[in-house]
């Protein structure tokens, strides 16, 4: 059996930045060209970085895209590496978008995969399953291929297949046993969701078995606006059993020998509904040198820690391709702000986090005793600013009472933030939970404000178990816990009149969760979460709360994906919306 040196690049390219994703090919080939490689992979459209979305309808940057890969090529070999395979995902187009008057449907852009070596493109493999579901639009952007590319490479048959194809029975995989592949690689832009890397290993070892082949998978690490990618790259054998495995949120490079069949003659030009094309690369390749490169199998991580670990993901890499230096949190004592806070300090510093305490005559000693804790427990810039005089002036010229005056002091702080924002340069972060907005309960241009929301899509009760997670982590490894003990104990609370507690106005955050996560995520009816033991009246009110706010919704910051649903792409409907559940 030929023995073929693998390397796997689990990396974080950035949308649009031709030149900086073009050099961490190039450094990372020449890591695994020291490494001994001979087969080095990438992630889907590693070189414009994922998802590139309606920049597909500009010609100028699919042209773009098409130079960088040439001058790729050329500069690997420029660089001594043009012995390497080096397969990089770019975007690619034979014709013009399906939104031109000329487009033709077998033809447009594509989200492509090419196999570089000796200064030039030796090939070009299309997707051919492309999602339209969820977050991914791809249907809208490209038009699928319907060839199998299938590169020998040392003596091995290596057949090529972008990220959905693994995900569906059929097509590239069955097409890849056709053709007698030894390996299959999948390069992969997968986005994170909670416990997706038990999914991702059950299935790369279903199609393995179909295709009766090696299977390499990578991913990227990093985020993209609202998606987070946790790596998780694996390798498995034909029998299913797992080989190697990366470690999540984690940039790496992953080396290890496979032994794999040797080809035997042509594959044929068809099989399974699709072509194949075959190109020779090399028959022989000389015997990787000792040792033998073996990669472990990572551990796989708690629910809590997975989570934690994709927001800080979440919010570092936002923070830094936005070219942000620091950011500021209203910092209220209580659970989201003190949770977003530590979130901070973990992903950028505390030293480039700036929290802000911002009283007024209805905020409880606590309050703001427990926002001070925050920042000496972490290390953060902290001030205070008394919204009281600010509130007053308004009220002395503007006549308000009621529901108006509470969202009066909202508004004043959001104010405040957004004046240091422009002031010192801080991005604004926003700290209200999925639970708050998927009913509303929140001030728009108040507590809303803000250009980034690391909890948009964490739960109330999940708030709560990060909390005590990430002090319990940070007991077991001898730290300071960031979060004090009171606001993870006390009972939320707006404290925008007196007395007030969070659940004046809703349920139970046990109860209110449990709906929101079948009607909001699962898509449940009234009549079934009645069937599943809410009681009516409370389904009826939840429910009523979520169809109102979608205004709300369509306004707030992004943040993080973390489940199957989250608020924004995965969740689409209309504004204006007279359907009520009965």
């Amino acid at each position: 059996m030929p023995t073929l040196r693998l390397a796997l690049a689990q990396v974080d390219p950035t949308v649009g930045d031709l030149t900086g994703n073009a050099r961490i090919v190039r450094d990372t080939t020449r890591r695994a060209a020291d490494a001994g490689a001979q087969l080095v992979a990438f992630p889907e459209m590693m070189l414009t970085g994922y998802p590139v979305e309606d920049l597909v309808f500009r010609e100028s940057f699919v042209r773009s895209s098409r130079a960088a890969l040439e001058a790729l090529a050329a500069d690997l070999d420029t660089d001594g590496l043009g012995g390497l395979a080096v397969l990089v995902g770019y975007l690619d187009a034979d014709g013009p978008s399906r939104m031109s008057a000329e487009a033709d449907p077998a033809r447009g852009p594509r989200n492509a995969l090419a196999l570089l070596s000796g200064g030039r493109v030796v090939t070009r493999y299309f997707k051919h399953h492309l999602p339209n579901y969820g977050v991914f639009d791809e249907d809208r952007y490209f038009v699928p291929g319907n060839t199998l590319q299938v590169v020998r490479i040392g003596g091995v048959d290596v057949a090529l297949t972008i990220c959905e194809d693994l995900w569906q029975a059929g097509g590239p995989f069955a097409a890849a046993r056709v053709a007698g592949a030894g390996l299959v690689v999948n390069v992969n832009g997968s986005p994170y969701e909670l416990n997706k890397d038990d999914v991702r290993a059950q299935l790369c070892a279903r199609r393995a078995a179909e295709a009766g082949a090696t299977l390499a998978y990578v991913n990227m690490v990093g985020a993209q606006d609202e998606l987070v990618f946790d790596g998780d790259s694996i390798v498995v054998g034909a029998d299913g059993v797992p080989l190697a495995r990366a470690a999540q949120f984690a940039e790496e490079l992953m080396v290890l020998d496979l032994d794999l069949p040797a080809a035997t003659g042509t594959p044929p030009a068809e099989g399974a509904g699709m072509a194949i094309e075959h190109t020779v690369l090399s028959e022989q390749l000389p015997t990787p040198p000792a040792p033998r490169a073996r990669y472990g199998i990572a551990d796989r991580i708690a629910d809590e820690e997975e989570v934690w670990a994709a927001l800080v993901t979440g919010l570092r890499d936002y923070v830094l391709k936005q070219r942000f230096s620091s950011v500021v949190i209203a910092l209220s004592g209580g659970i989201d702000s003190t949770v977003v806070a530590a979130i901070a300090c973990d992903a950028i510093g505390a030293e480039n986090v700036h929290g802000v305490s911002m009283p007024s005559e209805y905020s409880s000693e606590h309050s703001k005793s427990d926002a001070a804790d925050l920042a000496e427990r972490t290390g953060l810039h902290y001030r205070v600013q008394p919204i009281a005089p600010m509130v007053d002036t308004f009220l002395a010229n503007l006549e308000l009472s009621g529901m108006a005056v509470e969202n009066l002091q909202a508004r004043v702080r959001g104010v405040i933030l957004m004046a240091l924002s422009n002031q010192e340069g801080h991005l604004v972060l926003t700290t209200g939970n999925k639970s708050e907005l998927a009913v509303g309960y929140s001030t728009l241009y108040g507590d809303s404000v803000g250009g980034f929301n690391p909890l948009k899509d964490v739960p109330k009760t999940l708030v709560w178990q990060l909390a005590r997670w990430r002090n319990a982590d940070a007991k077991r490894r001898g730290r300071t816990e960031p979060i004090p003990a009171n606001s993870i104990s006390k009972p939320p609370s707006a404290e925008l009149r007196p007395g007030q507690l969070d659940t004046d106005s809703l349920p139970e955050y046990d109860e209110l969760d449990a709906i929101l996560a079948r009607y909001v995520d699962g898509d449940a009816s009234r009549a079934d979460l009645i069937a599943g033991g809410h009681d009516a009246a409370v389904v009826d009110r939840v429910i009523g709360m979520v169809d109102r706010a979608e205004y709300k919704r369509r306004q707030s910051a992004p943040g993080p994906k973390i489940s199957p649903k989250a608020f924004g792409r995965d969740r689409r409907l209309p504004i204006t919306n007279r359907y009520r559940e009965a």
